[in-house]
């Protein structure tokens, strides 16, 4: 008995001095080991302190920047991406922060970018925080041969072609919000909030493009999608801990609660589709909204190669999720800093009415001739130049990479700074931060002197945003039927705030002076 306690007790011993050893090795060993390499590499940053890292100094002046509005101007760079900011004003351009024991690099030279961008295989998305993965997954969070079968399930539903079936839903949900300003709006003028609305709005867009239902049916998925992104969002910003996320906290108990709730909500609506579908024989009329089309590559994915080719019903609720988060964001993110860069800039929303009723008149807007918008387009680019929905892009390295004479470990964070790019004056000239849709007069190329990973406000490479062009159209409707109807300045109490919960948004909202226009 006793040779068995002595036993019990020693294996005890072994397992805890391993679990010991991976526990040093994560938090001091493997750090300082990275931390050594990249120094050497010519990287600058803070000295890793045990287990936080930077942490303590990230989480100050994150708080300190969100903290207070700023004087209108386009240089958001120390208010949005103060970490990034930080970091460059301290260390230069090769500098990098500790994200924990994990070291994250930033890169800024573009074609370092488009190694990173073109090799999805090789350069990963970075896991970060686990909790994400429960607002949505799918296409955009999966990797290798997971991701290449996915996006080739969803492409048929993001093809032109099936974009322009797509039109009257924006029309549609457009005309809906506009009705609702119309209301708000005693006599000819008056104040709105247009940020709540646009984000309704685009995703009422989702609800009738990938569900076939109305905004009010499909509400309560937006809602909850909403709650969902300020959770991890606060989740995101604190130091993660291995393991936290399956503790019963009240926030946790919440995420978990608000997964279960779309998921159902979103199965109901699946299988209700599912049986339409087969009572409809394949009608191609059930399938011309996004969910439809996905339904129907799967079918057909699986009866040429059998289930492992196709989603599982579960793969399925993902992608719908995040249709609805993606598509709504990106969207509304565009169109809220758009109107409000035109309510500063009057000569450019004159311009673009006199486009809009140069086509379209009073009329109701058309695929064709959405394509036909020259200077809304302009606009729309300079907008996703100056407040991109997405300021950082990030990836990891999962062995040694070599860039040139560059060699980065295995385990170091890769940070590309879309917004610093946006805004780097060496690129874009000394007017930088100015509003100047002409940059775009003769195309994306031209204005970005042929090197194309300077504005890549979608992503760029194989894992370009699917959805790119949908939010383009959606953006375009939005934006010419709102000049048709009204001129717009900003209020006196808008607040410039921008700042980051997943998109780029006004933290205090958008309040427009909207004036209603002769019909």
């Amino acid at each position: 008995m006793d040779v068995l306690i002595c036993s019990m007790i020693i294996c005890c011993g072994v397992v805890s001095l391993i679990y010991f050893g991976k526990m040093l090795n994560w938090v001091w060993i493997r750090p300082k080991k990275l931390e050594k390499q990249l120094r050497q590499q010519g990287f600058k940053g803070n000295p890793y302190r045990l287990f936080y890292g930077d942490f303590k100094e990230i989480s100050f002046i994150t708080k300190e920047a969100l903290s207070k509005p700023m004087n209108f101007c386009n240089d958001i760079a120390p208010r949005v991406i103060p970490i990034y900011h930080n970091a460059r004003n301290n260390y230069g351009e090769n500098s990098f922060v500790w994200f924990g024991p994990r070291p994250a690099v930033n890169i800024t030279n573009p074609e370092m970018i488009r190694e990173i961008m073109s090799k999805n295989y090789v350069f990963q998305k970075a896991s970060g925080n686990p909790m994400a993965r429960m607002l949505a997954r799918g296409v955009a969070t999966y990797e290798t041969d997971k991701w290449a079968k996915h996006r080739k399930l969803i492409n048929p539903a993001f093809h032109l072609d099936k974009l322009k079936h797509m039109v009257p839903s924006f029309y549609l949900s457009c005309g809906d919000m506009l009705s609702k300003w119309d209301k708000m709006i005693v006599g000819n003028e008056g104040e709105v909030d247009v940020w709540p609305y646009l984000q309704a709005m685009t995703s009422d867009v989702i609800s009738r493009t990938a569900f076939g239902s109305c905004y009010e049916e499909g509400r309560k998925i937006f809602q909850l999608q909403k709650e969902q992104a300020h959770n991890i969002m606060e989740a995101t910003r604190a130091m993660y801990i291995p393991g936290w996320r399956f503790l019963p906290t009240k926030v946790n108990r919440r995420m978990k609660e608000i997964v279960k709730e779309i998921e159902s909500t979103l199965l109901g609506i699946i299988n209700k589709r599912i049986r339409a579908m087969e009572e409809a024989a394949g009608e191609t009329s059930m399938n011309e909204d996004l969910l439809g089309l996905l339904l129907d590559s799967n079918l057909k994915e699986i009866k040429q190669h059998g289930n492992e080719s196709g989603m599982s019903m579960k793969e399925v609720i993902e992608e719908c999720k995040l249709f609805y988060f993606a598509g709504q964001e990106t969207t509304a993110s565009l169109l809220v800093w758009t109107m409000i860069l035109l309510s500063k800039h009057g000569d450019w929303q004159a311009r673009a009415r006199d486009e809009v009723l140069q086509v379209f008149g009073r009329g109701k807007p058309d695929y064709q001739e959405l394509n036909h918008l020259k200077i809304v387009s302009m606009i729309l680019h300079e907008g996703l130049r100056l407040y991109p929905p997405g300021v950082i892009l990030s990836r990891i390295t999962h062995k040694e990479t070599t860039f040139g004479k560059l060699t980065l470990p295995a385990g170091v964070q890769l940070m590309m700074p879309v917004l610093a790019l946006h805004h780097d004056h060496r690129i874009w000239g000394e007017d930088v931060e100015s509003f100047n849709p002409e940059r775009f007069g003769e195309g994306v190329s031209k204005a970005t002197q042929g090197q194309q990973l300077t504005y890549f406000p979608f992503g760029w490479g194989p894992r370009i945003c699917i959805g790119q062009n949908f939010a383009m159209l959606e953006a375009k409707m939005a934006l010419a039927m709102i000049l048709q109807r009204y001129s717009f300045h900003l209020s006196p109490s808008y607040t410039h705030a921008p700042h980051t919960m997943i998109t780029l948004q006004p933290q205090h909202g958008a309040h427009l002076i909207l004036t209603k226009l002769q019909q």
